[in-house]
């Protein structure tokens, strides 16, 4: 057999075997990549291409900035203001129908962008409005299911670790990457309220708006909030004017967040050293996975698999639209058994130049990549923020996905909105004219 076909088949089967028996994504991926290596090259060199593939792979300054968010996100988290900005979104939606409803979608967009973390920003606001919405009589599947399908919009609304990955892989600038994911972002959470205002004409639980909240409390209560908010100005702002890295960001969003998490006397140096070892714990487990996609993408580059599965869908089909709609069908079908990170390592390497063959702008791309690997997280059977979303509820997954129903309708007709008009992606960047080129 040749040498790159016998790779590509032990890799693709590999894979697909590891994952089905539930072993752990670094194992799947890193595993099926050495035995793919030692069958073409010898065990001693397959070990020793692999180790050198994953080393160059995690050494990358943009990928520091991802355990500094990570810190940051949990910071925020342990600080106290999760609850603050949830007063904020209150008073900003706090009159319209199904209030507490609107008011998690509203404050999941808001914690998520600035702590760029959706899985801590589910549990926090599922903490913080889960036990309101029992006492004002909300259905506790539906208040999961509002929970779990608002908070991935952080993925796309920066800062955003999912698109600093997919930054190290595209060779697309971090910035730019950043100011195109507010397009979607907000399509995200425009799609989330359409589907609370549905709910809430249908459960009279949900029609009574919230009381008025006087002007000088609303003002106190914004001003509570907003020095939190201002760590997207501080963060975002310096990016954009070349003042800092999206790693020396990070590090001042730690930095700020820490600051503000012992102005609010929440976060204490007793409980630091826990938030430090749970953001490395996470960190890991994200180094870990691009270390092993790097000795992945050596072995799919080697056995061109890139190529067969490009000259294939272009063999296909000559349409662009169906050639785009048949890879957001395969990254469905890939993100509800795969996380956005290992997923977004493996697959951009392969449809990125179709994409671009197709005149698909690589950040465009970026961000229909990562809006619908985003639905995987709320996807069985992995889909980490519905579980969440539900433990951290106190109900059971099966009814909350009944309930999510709705949500997954109106978010895959925002996936096809962004997939086919590029501007909602590319015009941010656009007016402040970031589109002249890529950095590595």
């Amino acid at each position: 057999m040749d040498p790159a076909l016998l790779a590509g088949v032990i890799l693709i089967a590999g894979v697909i075997v590891l994952i089905g028996i539930g072993a752990p994504i670094g194992i799947a991926i890193g595993m099926p990549s050495i035995l793919a290596l030692a069958a073409v090259v010898g065990t001693e060199q397959a070990v020793f291409v692999a180790s050198q593939r994953m080393f160059t792979g995690a050494s990358s300054f943009t990928l520091l900035a991802i355990p500094f968010f990570v810190l940051a996100g949990s910071l925020m988290n342990t600080g106290g203001i999760a609850s603050r900005l949830v007063d904020a979104a209150k008073v900003l939606v706090g009159r319209m129908p199904g209030s507490l409803a609107q008011t998690n979608v509203v404050a999941n967009a808001m914690f998520s962008s600035v702590s760029g973390a959706a899985v801590a920003s589910a549990a926090a606001m599922g903490s913080t409005l889960g036990p309101r919405m029992r006492r004002e009589g909300y259905d506790p599947n539906v208040s999961a299911a509002v929970n779990a399908a608002s908070a991935p919009a952080g993925m796309m609304i920066p800062p955003s670790n999912t698109l600093i990955v997919y930054s190290l892989v595209s060779s697309t600038s971090v910035a730019t990457l950043f100011m195109a994911g507010y397009g979607p972002g907000l399509v995200w959470v425009l799609a989330c309220v359409a589907v609370v205002a549905i709910y809430s004409r249908r459960r009279p639980e949900m029609r009574a708006s919230g009381d008025r909240v006087p002007l000088g409390l609303a003002l106190v209560t914004l001003a509570k909030a907003l020095p939190a908010v201002l760590m997207i100005v501080v963060v975002i702002g310096g990016l954009l004017a070349g003042l800092f890295t999206a790693t020396e960001s990070a590090v001042i969003a730690v930095a700020y967040s820490l600051i503000l998490g012992l102005i609010y006397r929440q976060l204490t140096l007793k409980n630091l050293p826990t938030v430090i070892a749970d953001s490395a714990r996470t960190t890991a487990v994200v180094m870990l996975l691009v270390a092993v996609s790097s000795a992945l993408s050596w072995v799919l580059s080697y056995a061109t698999i890139p190529q067969t599965i490009s000259a294939g869908l272009l063999g296909l089909a000559e349409s662009k639209t169906l050639i785009l709609l048949l890879m957001m069908l395969i990254l469905l079908i890939v993100g509800a058994f795969m996380d956005p990170t290992p997923a977004i390592l493996i697959f951009t390497p392969i449809f990125l130049p179709i994409a671009t063959e197709l005149g698909v702008d690589p950040i465009h791309f970026g961000l229909m990549i990562t809006f619908n690997l985003s639905l995987g997280t709320i996807t069985p059977p992995v889909g980490n923020i519905l579980f969440i979303s539900a433990k951290v509820g106190g109900v059971r997954v099966e009814p909350v996905i009944k309930a999510m129903i709705p949500f997954f309708i109106a978010l895959l007709i925002g996936l096809l909105v962004v997939v086919f008009i590029p501007q909602i992606s590319l015009f941010l960047p656009e007016a402040l004219g970031m589109m002249t080129g890529v950095e590595g």
